[in-house]
């Protein structure tokens, strides 16, 4: 009996693992055909989808067309420089609410005078103020934005346009200020007969305390407002009051990270001194000079590499590094210059940037950037690199460094970067009216890449207003000494 009680045992123990088993596999092939069905489910109703863009404003800035596939899209890179920033003639890419500020803050200082005693703006139709030429040219962005959003008020300039005026500020994605400071300051810093202070400094103080006293400023602490500081020393007196504001600058040579950064500000390009090279039918055979520079050599702060590279360079044969400047004859004589050269040096100076980068631009003379800390407009959507060499300022102080990297970039090469600086020099062109994907346009399209963070960050600020609200409440009712503080 024994030995038959054993198999019988057995034979249970094997019978349970075998109903075991079959029950485990039925519970793999059940919990599998279920997550199928809930993925396919998801897959067809496509709810993540609208639910992700659908919930946030003005959700157009942020949505991928359904049917794109996003890998490829960003690998077409002919396609995305071709069709940048489009958005259609009937959709702008973003709405602006403009102050009408009083005329002695923007057209006044071109010698403007309105017709009527309350006219705040000149008819654009009829004609348009002139901008002073020279050197006032290369930071005259303000002048550029302003223009653009008053012609965005006529539906013959629709047309590639990324940015539209909205009189409503609550409709507005971001809030433009059109105080021309780069201009008040080349044109009014200094003191004149019967000042005490200078119309810039005077002119900074009215705009700060008129801003800070505005509803649309306290509602975002600032953060959505727009302001133009494009020469390095405008806004000194203001920018230390006006920080949250978005700042369009040419870099951050002179402001400390907190108060301007590239996280928080737009990089905007110069308006270059030298004309656009129309028409170009030049080749690496027909520009006979190697390396060029004219320009001011003895510079303080980063900028005393360029009097090192002077000394390194001057007696080269198919190098031209000699001083010059833009007046009188000097543009011309640049323009010249930069035509008949393959490489134009684009040196830091007082400040990482300078104008001389976007007239080497305008002339398709490669640009050899020698400045560490240059800040670059539109970088990321645009690869310098591809039209571009950069060195590093050790590396350019090495003897023949900089020759000998210049001398083996080969005609093949060089041809590759001489065709794509004809690709995208219109988008550092400054137009009235402005034409699509131009200098104008691509600084609004780079602000409206900035529209998230901005409301991210005024979002955040907002989590605790309402019991900052209860504190200050419960402070004025007597629970802090009156004399306290």
């Amino acid at each position: 009996m024994k030995p038959l009680i054993q198999i019988l045992g057995l034979g249970m123990s094997k019978m349970g693992f075998v109903a075991y088993k079959s029950l485990f596999c039925w519970f793999l092939l059940t919990s599998s055909l279920f997550i199928l069905s809930w993925l396919s489910v998801l897959r067809s109703t496509g709810y993540s989808h609208s639910v992700a863009f659908s919930i946030m404003p003005n959700s157009r800035l942020l949505r991928f067309s359904e049917s794109s596939n996003l890998d490829e899209s960003m690998g077409k890179r002919a396609n995305w420089d071709n069709n940048l920033g489009k958005c259609g003639a009937n959709e702008p890419m973003l709405r602006v609410f403009m102050y009408d500020l009083p005329s002695e803050f923007h057209f006044d200082l071109l010698g403007w005078k309105g017709v009527g005693e309350n006219d705040v703006w000149p008819d654009i139709r009829v004609k348009v103020p002139d901008y002073p030429g020279g050197l006032n040219l290369q930071h005259s962005i303000e002048y550029w934005l302003t223009l653009d959003l008053l012609s965005s008020e006529f539906a013959e300039n629709s047309i590639g346009r990324s940015a539209v005026r909205v009189h409503n500020s609550s409709e507005a994605d971001v809030v433009f200020v059109p105080f021309f400071s780069s201009l008040c300051y080349n044109r009014f810093s200094k003191l004149r007969p019967g000042q005490n202070r200078s119309t810039n400094v005077v002119l900074q103080e009215k705009l700060v305390k008129f801003l800070t006293a505005q509803d649309e400023w306290k509602r975002s602490g600032g953060k959505d407002h727009i302001i133009v500081a494009h020469h390095p020393n405008s806004l000194l007196e203001a920018r230390m009051k006006l920080w949250p504001a978005i700042f369009i600058l040419s870099d951050f040579g002179r402001y400390p990270p907190t108060i301007a950064n590239v996280e928080k500000d737009v990089i905007a390009p110069y308006r270059h001194v030298t004309e656009s090279y129309v028409d170009d039918s030049s080749g690496f055979d027909t520009r006979p000079t190697l390396l060029y520079f004219q320009g001011a050599i003895y510079r303080k702060d980063g900028g005393i590499i360029r009097q090192e590279l002077y000394y390194m360079l001057k007696n080269e044969s198919d190098v031209h590094f000699t001083f010059g400047t833009y007046q009188k004859d000097g543009a011309r004589q640049t323009s010249n210059g930069m035509r008949s050269s393959k490489f134009c040096l684009n040196i830091a100076g007082d400040t990482p940037s300078s104008n001389r980068l976007f007239d080497a631009i305008a002339s398709h003379c490669v640009p050899v950037i020698i400045s560490d800390e240059i800040e670059l407009p539109n970088e990321d959507v645009l690869d310098y690199s591809e039209f571009c060499v950069f060195v590093s300022t050790t590396d350019a102080l090495k003897q023949g460094f900089l020759l000998n990297l210049t001398r083996n970039i080969g005609k093949e090469e060089w041809t590759r970067m001489w065709k794509r600086l004809r690709e995208i020099k219109h988008m550092y062109e400054y137009e009235y009216p402005s034409k699509e994907n131009d200098a104008v346009q691509m600084i609004w399209q780079a602000v409206s890449r900035k529209v998230s963070g901005i409301r991210w960050r005024i979002h955040r600020n907002r989590r605790f207003s309402r019991t900052s609200a209860y504190r200050g409440r419960a402070v004025s009712s007597g629970s802090v000494p009156r004399n306290f503080g």
